[in-house]
């Protein structure tokens, strides 16, 4: 499973008004962990969408631990799970730099559409492209 790290400081506009971060702010921490992935397997979302591929969320998941407030420095270590021909899966965890404290973990699960909006199976449509996130998985 290919992991990547991604930091970031937790802003005021981040946060409600009882001072912690806003519960879907962590949905937006996870697309940014998640293009960070894309991008340090040489992909980025600009390159999917110019071959014609699209990866809307088709399920979201988060379990919120602890809260993260303002001026905290966090850590989103964003995993690629699985890929299948229509769909792909990704974890994350966002820890509290610092203390090394476990704020949330999530899972979404995206699919391959085309820009008409039709499930769009990778691996014919792009070989290329499928072989990239391939290679990012272990062997099985």
């Amino acid at each position: 499973m290919r992991q990547n790290e991604t930091f970031l400081r937790v802003r005021y506009k981040d946060t409600d008004q009882m001072g912690v971060v806003y519960y879907a702010n962590y949905f937006i921490w996870f697309e940014i962990g998640r293009s960070e992935l894309m991008r340090s397997l040489g992909l980025t979302y600009k390159q999917l969408e110019q071959n014609g591929i699209l990866l809307p969320v088709i399920e979201a998941y988060c379990k919120y631990k602890n809260p993260a407030r303002y001026d905290d420095q966090l850590r989103i270590v964003t995993t690629l799970m699985f890929l299948r021909e229509v769909k792909m899966g990704f974890r994350y965890e966002i820890f509290h730099k610092e203390k090394d404290l476990l704020l949330v973990h999530g899972e979404t699960t995206h699919a391959f559409v085309s820009k008409a909006g039709k499930p769009a199976v990778l691996r014919k449509q792009n070989p290329f492209l499928w072989k990239i996130l391939r290679d990012a998985l272990p062997e099985t």
